[in-house]
């Protein structure tokens, strides 16, 4: 190799030097700024937040009085992810002095009441959240010596499948004997489900009262139960009538 190298040579050698430079400053200087007092976190944005309350969340953060904007935010997102009601968070510094916290709450499914009527918001797998009752609009599920899980991952998939349907519905509970079935009160209808009731038979429940509704035609009960149709049964019937899924 020709010493000193050509000029064209010599000039990949200082951008590739001026670039190395600039990246060692980029990943250092977070470590001198956060000794600066100008960066001091004095704000911190809370964003997504529905159901916990904000000083409990920022609570969980655990930031001391001198904490950076520049200090090492998985830290706090490691934090916040072990506070039961979040789903997932992402957290962004906004220089000088401001932390913008994106927060994925775990949606709510329903309401667990015990035998003395309290009640209590769960998630899809009947865990507790630590949310407050007001403003909910949930399904009410009555728990039984069954236990109320089976109930919960039944609202779980309908609220997946069909949101809509999710919203009429009143309140929900386990059958009667060792089916493991579920009943839906729906204002002044009731729906029957399997248990392991898939999203064509959500949709098709959805379907069948669409078209009764379309035709004025009374029920008190859609059963859902049954491999490739749904009995409907309308009040005073002396037999249950069926109309196909769709």
């Amino acid at each position: 190799m020709k010493w000193p190298p050509p000029r064209r040579s010599r000039q990949v050698l200082l951008w590739a030097g001026a670039a190395l430079a600039v990246m060692l400053v980029w990943m250092m200087a977070p470590l001198g700024l956060r000794r600066v007092t100008f960066f001091r976190v004095r704000q911190v944005e809370l964003v997504g937040i529905r159901y916990l309350d904000a000083d409990q969340v920022l609570a969980a953060l655990q930031l001391s009085p001198g904490a950076s904007v520049f200090d090492d935010t998985e830290v706090l997102v490691d934090r916040l992810r072990a506070l039961d009601g979040i789903a997932d968070v992402a957290i962004s510094r906004r220089p000088p002095a401001s932390l913008k916290v994106v927060v994925r709450e775990t949606e709510p499914i329903a309401l667990v009441a015990n035998a003395r009527g309290a009640l209590t918001v769960v998630d899809a797998v009947a865990r507790p959240l630590p949310f407050e009752l007001v403003g909910l609009d949930l399904p009410v599920v009555q728990t039984g010596e069954k236990g109320d899980s089976g109930v919960v991952a039944v609202l779980a998939r309908i609220q997946a499948v069909d949101p809509a349907l999710f919203q009429t519905i009143d309140a929900a509970r386990l059958t009667d004997g060792e089916s493991g079935d579920v009943v839906l009160e729906l204002g002044r209808h009731r729906v029957l489900l399997a248990s392991d009731a898939g999203p064509e038979v959500i949709q098709s429940v959805v379907l069948v009262a669409r078209d009764l509704a379309a035709k004025s035609r009374p029920y008190t009960e859609l059963d859902a139960r049954y491999a490739g149709q749904i009995v409907v049964r309308r009040r005073g019937a002396k037999s249950p009538g069926s109309a196909r899924s769709a």
